[in-house]
This record gives C-alpha cells, structure tokens and sequence, in this order.
C-alpha cells in the first residue's frame, strides 16, 4: 500500500518542554487512523505540524511525499478539519463555503455538492451565529470537503454532535475510505472510533502503540477503550516510577 501521511522522528519542542518527541507512523492509501490520547497528549500539535500550521524542532511529517507547504494547491489533496479553524459567524453558511471554493478555485456546484454531503443542505441560508455545535462540526467537515480531497485530517470532529450526528460520522468516514481516500482522524470517543477506523496510533507525547485495531484489541477479545487506558495506565506508571 501507499503511504499518505509518513510521521519520521516528528518532535516539537518549545522552549525547554517538549510537547510531541519521535513521533513515527504511517497513514495508508484508504485507510482510517484512529490518533489517541489524553489531552495534553501532543495529538493537535501532530496534525498542526502535518499541516504546515507549526513547524518541527526534529523529524518531519509529510502528505503525500511532501511537506504540506510544497504541495500545489494543497486543499486540493488534503482537507482539514481541527479546533482553532473559525468561521466568521455573521455570514451564511451558503457565502463561507463560497469563499472557500473561490480561494480554491473550485466549481460552485461544490458548495452545494458539500451541503448536501454533510446534510446541511436546509440550513445553507441560516447564519453560522445561529448554528449548533454539531451544525458547525458538519460545516467544518463541508469547508475540508470543498477542494474533493483524497486526505481528510479531522481533529475531534464528533465533539458536539448528537447520536445520530454521531452514526452518520462513521457511515461518512467508512465510505470516504471505501472510496479510495484516506483519514487521520483523532477522538475521545473511543467506542465510537472502534467502529470506524482499521488502525490505531496511541500517544503521550511519544508513541505508545501503532498498528491495526485487532491488534490492540485482541482480535475482539477486548475493546479499543480496554487496550487504550492499559497503554495509558502503564505510561503514567512508568513516569510516577521513573
């Protein structure tokens, strides 16, 4: 298979903290990548240095072969998705999707293509002010959507979403996958992410396992959430014993 997104050695430092160190993996050509982690854990400082948005004291992490930034036209092949990526909320959702696809040299059919995907297509007009924090978590997912990426990189995408919202999700994710394209996705919903991700990356500011979720789950013996906080209990246990 073919590597999407290729960590080697990432580390990020400031000052004399050091926030994410060695961080080494993989993201397959149609795959789901579930990235796990207590908060603090260095997961949004990974995929910031993924997407050009910081810069790593050693190591590197490359899209497609390349730094994020070499890319041409980026948001093309990579769509994005992550906390502290706002909207300006006295617009309709309609005109920040247009903006969007204009900066992206995209169709305006997208815009509509994209509300449709993320069933919002009713509530094109409505100002995002007025929208719910699901509703702006399915307007996130329509602006990465907008350049028909073949890498979505998701930052807790299902904060906020109700159940259903939350089904719909993974349905989303499986298909984008089935389709060819490729996820790196990070969530605390870990019963959630169990069903919809074929390999698991657990972090503590470095890696503390990588590789398929059976292997993490014992073939199904135990759950994803069983096999993350023995990984993180035993972390935690060394640090207090160190």
């Amino acid at each position: 298979m073919t590597a999407v997104v290729t960590f080697d050695g990432f580390t990020k430092s400031y000052g004399g903290d050091t926030v994410v160190q060695d961080l080494t993996f993989t993201v397959e050509a149609g795959s789901v990548v579930g990235l796990l982690g207590p908060n603090g854990a260095g997961k949004s400082t990974a995929m910031r240095g993924l997407v050009g948005l910081l810069h790593p004291t050693a190591g590197s992490a490359r899209v497609f072969g390349e730094h994020f930034a070499a890319l041409p036209n980026p948001a093309r092949r990579v769509g994005v998705h992550m906390d502290g990526l706002g909207f300006e909320t006295g617009i309709t959702a309609a005109r920040h999707l247009d903006i969007y696809r204009l900066a992206l040299g995209a169709p305006r059919s997208r815009v509509d293509e994209v509300l449709e995907q993320v069933d919002l297509t009713a509530h094109a007009g409505k100002r995002v002010k007025k929208y719910s924090t699901g509703m702006l978590q399915r307007l996130g997912l329509a602006t990465a959507l907008l350049g028909d990426p073949e890498l979505l990189v998701l930052d807790e995408p299902a904060n906020g979403l109700d159940p259903g919202g939350i089904r719909w999700l993974r349905g989303f994710l499986r298909n984008f996958a089935a389709r060819g394209g490729s996820v790196l996705v990070s969530s605390h919903q870990l019963a959630e992410l169990e069903q919809s991700v074929d390999e698991v990356v657990v972090m503590r500011r470095t890696v503390l396992f990588r590789g398929p979720l059976d292997s993490l789950t014992r073939g199904g013996d135990s759950s994803l959430e069983e096999g993350y906080f023995d990984l993180i209990d035993a972390a935690a246990g060394g640090r207090r014993n160190a």
